[in-house]
């Protein structure tokens, strides 16, 4: 039975068999696809694609690629061979009287022409007009070696021109070498003209009827990679996170355990050397538990010492000189700032035998009571950086979060003076934004305060630099969003999460 191809009467595949068969019947052994998609007035690429289809069908034809370079000329080339080289054009375009050097620069060809006429000796400039310099022609008459170089590979007799000039013409890019992939196409050891459709399924009716087996079907192809299957997908706030944590992770930095949403103002407030009538720690700015209203466990030693230093001072500082309430400190509440995980970091390095150098990292939910628009929610991520070590200065600290910046892609950066309550000094962050052409602020920091450092146990000499900002500001940037509420909550735009997939890892 003669191997069959889906196609229609007239079709590319119909022409090549055709053209095949007819070239073996002149006795030759095979047909180049490039010199037979000319001659059959096809494009090349048409007739490639019946090439491929006709060697899915099994042995009906031979095809072997083979690559070959050819030169080519490129839009500038084909327009010196229409009008003449620049050289030639600028020195056609002199007077015998001779003419103002900034009249020639004028012309389309002015300055590559100028520059290759004085290379060739052709022209000369004489400066000592007071008009400025004139250019004058040196020989009477010029040949235009390049447009009839160009002229030979117009033709296809590139192989008439030394390599060294082509490449001269390269380089001036009016030549090109390009690549072109044909195949040289033979008769197979089941060569047929004759075209029908390939059965692809085999039906119940087929089995049934038996006619399955006077007809041909399709080879499978067990390579194929077939239909993707359906994926996760990233929200764009997840996207972004992760792009955050990796250039945490480049530099060098080790992830917090921030799985504890639920934190005791202790942790939150007290332990970060903020006084407990902060108005931050107001009802109307955090989210305070019912149930479990207080916590009961905390390290008595350093409560004591973190009492002491709110009530009295120490460690150099005065203190906020208040009666501190351990009911105060033992409120639940929805942390307010991932800073809570820090410190509690930060308690657990000062209980080693000796201290060692460590740099810190979180990005995770914090809870605030805020009234909603269009830029603020209850609910956001905070991202933070910590680093420790002796010696650490505000120098440092800039630095770091220059690089931790331009890892972003955010190189222009100014440093504020702010006021936290503890770090000091305090700077905010601010990046020239190209599209709004102002600064903005990008991020919060500073060196973390003595009466919070010691208080732990942390050596004295040891400094902490934090920074800090959040995770929803950069992504509504990256992805265009006006509306944080457009970000998360009922109204995402699911389409922005389906157009954000989970790479597929090849094993």
């Amino acid at each position: 039975m003669s191997p069959t191809v889906a196609a229609t009467s007239g079709s590319a595949a119909e022409l090549l068999l055709r053209r095949l068969e007819a070239a073996a019947a002149g006795g030759e052994g095979g047909i180049c696809s490039l010199e037979a998609a000319a001659a059959l007035g096809l494009d090349h690429q048409v007739l490639v694609g019946a090439v491929k289809s006709l060697q899915s069908l099994g042995e009906v034809i031979d095809a072997e690629q083979r690559t070959s370079k050819k030169w080519e000329l490129t839009s500038e080339g084909k327009e010196i061979v229409e009008e003449g080289s620049h050289e030639v054009r600028v020195f056609n375009s002199i007077p015998s009287e001779g003419l103002a050097q900034s009249d020639l620069m004028k012309l389309p060809s002015g300055k590559v022409g100028f520059s290759k006429a004085m290379s060739n000796k052709w022209i000369r400039v004489d400066k000592s007009s007071e008009d400025g310099p004139w250019v004058f022609r040196a020989v009477e008459s010029v040949q235009d070696s390049v447009r009839e170089k160009l002229l030979l590979v117009q033709e296809g007799e590139a192989d008439n021109i030394e390599e060294k000039d082509k490449n001269e013409l390269k380089k001036r890019k009016l030549l090109t070498e390009v690549t072109i992939k044909t195949y040289w196409i033979k008769k197979g050891s089941a060569f047929s003209t004759t075209i029908a459709k390939q059965e692809t399924d085999l039906t119940p009716e087929m089995i049934a009827s038996g006619s399955w087996r006077n007809m041909n079907f399709k080879a499978y192809n067990f390579e194929a990679l077939g239909i993707m299957p359906e994926s996760g997908h990233l929200h764009p706030l997840m996207k972004v996170r992760s792009q955050f944590r990796q250039i945490f992770l480049e530099m060098g930095f080790t992830e917090m355990p921030t799985n504890n949403f639920i934190e005791s103002s202790f942790w939150n407030f007290d332990a970060l050397f903020q006084p407990q009538q902060h108005p931050a720690r107001d009802q109307h700015d955090t989210f305070f538990l019912k149930d479990p209203a207080e916590a009961t466990e905390f390290p008595m030693d350093y409560l004591k010492r973190v009492k002491r230093v709110h009530s009295q001072g120490g460690y150099g500082s005065q203190g906020y000189k208040y009666d501190w309430k351990l009911e105060e400190a033992r409120k639940n509440l929805l942390r307010t700032h991932t800073t809570a995980t820090s410190a509690r970091m930060l308690y657990q390095l000062a209980q080693q035998e000796k201290f060692t150098p460590a740099k810190y990292f979180s990005i995770d939910r914090v809870f605030r009571n805020e009234t909603l628009d269009a830029t603020h929610l209850a609910e956001f991520h905070q991202i933070e950086g910590v680093v420790t070590d002796y010696g650490l200065t505000l120098g440092d600290l800039m630095g770091i979060l220059k690089e931790f910046f331009n890892k972003l892609g955010i190189t222009q950066l100014r440093f504020k003076p702010a006021y936290n309550p503890y770090t000091e000094p305090s700077m905010e962050v601010f990046s020239y934004h190209q599209g709004l052409k102002k600064w903005v602020e990008v991020g919060n920091s500073g060196v973390f305060r003595p009466e919070l450092l010691l208080p732990m146990g942390l050596p004295d000499g040891v400094s902490v630099l934090g920074w800090g900002l959040s995770l929803e500001r950069p992504t509504m940037i990256k992805f265009g969003i006006n509306n944080i509420r457009e970000l998360v909550g009922h109204k995402v735009n699911l389409r922005m999460v389906y157009d954000s997939p989970i790479c597929r890892l090849d094993a």
